[in-house]
């Protein structure tokens, strides 16, 4: 299996609303994988609080009216299970790619490999048709030959995702998944505040909804005020159309909609759609170049309403 060597990039912690010496203790807090609440909260409101008040006369206040979820990555670290989920299906169907087509090892891609892979590509399909084409389409049980036609190619994709899909369906429902610090938390803190919530995710719908249901909870899910998946646009992250059509959905303008996202891919996403993004990054995603972002977290256990009300006041003041 070839590399497909991604070049690590340093971590930055978010410095646009701080002073050097805060933004030091900072960076320290974030390449630690602590989180910013290591800095006294009341440090870093008067700080940013100062800040808006010397620039309030030379830009109108931007407000936060709607926070934006992604789902995998963000309410649930879901790599692991989505790599279970493939390897499962590629067992299952007797997926092989030359030149070892005649192996009896299937394809299995490892956890260095598919982290790579789901930093590069959104989407379960557009990963496959990339591996395949980079790779050699497979043989396998769902076809005689390896296809050789789009349409056979298609099938064979369809057929793959939609067995993983279902598998991935039984590994959430096995109760073993739990959101991940904060979400929950905050999720209640923004309702609770009239602020609008949604979950822009690229994944399956019905992959997305039994996750929202089972770790959010039905009240809450169906409390959202915008649910998209990657069913609901024709593009995927990085491309913007999902949030953009969020946005659009919910009635507002995307300079006041705040992303919750854990990648890169995610982060240009937000941008491309005008929209102002904070990172919550996982293992797999943390040495990302989240320059782009206005805050990052290694989650949002202490990540409060208020502090997401001052940040997107001041990516307007600082953008």
């Amino acid at each position: 299996m070839p590399p497909m060597g991604m070049a690590s990039t340093s971590l930055l912690a978010p410095t646009s609303f701080a002073p050097a010496a805060v933004a030091a203790t900072a960076r320290r807090s974030f390449f630690s994988h602590r989180p910013t609440s290591s800095l006294p909260a009341v440090r870093l409101r008067l700080t940013r609080t100062s800040s808006l008040v010397a620039s309030a006369s030379a830009s109108p206040p931007r407000s936060l009216d709607a926070l934006i979820f992604d789902c995998d990555g963000v309410i649930l670290e879901s790599e692991h299970l989505h790599r279970q989920a493939y390897n499962d299906a590629f067992a299952h169907f007797g997926v092989r790619c030359p030149p070892a087509a005649d192996a009896d090892t299937p394809l299995y891609w490892d956890e260095a490999f598919y982290d790579d892979l789901q930093n590069r590509i959104g989407g379960g399909k557009p990963k496959m048709r990339w591996y395949f084409g980079e790779n050699g389409w497979p043989t396998s049980k769902i076809l005689e030959t390896a296809p050789s036609s789009d349409e056979d190619r298609e099938k064979l994709v369809d057929v793959i995702q939609d067995w993983k899909t279902e598998r991935y369906k039984a590994i959430i429902k096995s109760g073993t998944v739990e959101p991940r610090p904060g979400v929950l938390r905050l999720m209640d803190e923004v309702k609770g505040a009239g602020i609008k919530l949604a979950v822009c995710s690229a994944a399956t719908k019905s992959s997305v909804v039994l996750c929202l249901e089972n770790l959010l909870g039905l009240e809450r899910f169906n409390g959202l005020d915008c649910f998209l998946a990657g069913d609901d646009v024709k593009m995927k992250k990085p491309d913007p159309s999902i949030y953009i059509t969020a946005a659009k959905k919910l009635g507002l303008e995307s300079k006041n909609c705040l992303v919750v996202e854990d990648s890169v891919i995610g982060l240009q996403a937000a941008k491309g759609a005008g929209m102002s993004c904070i990172i919550t990054y996982t293992p797999s995603t943390a040495n990302q170049d989240f320059k782009d972002a206005i805050a990052t977290y290694p989650d949002l256990s202490n990540v409060r309403l208020e502090d997401l009300k001052l940040l997107l006041q001041e990516s307007l003041v600082t953008g």
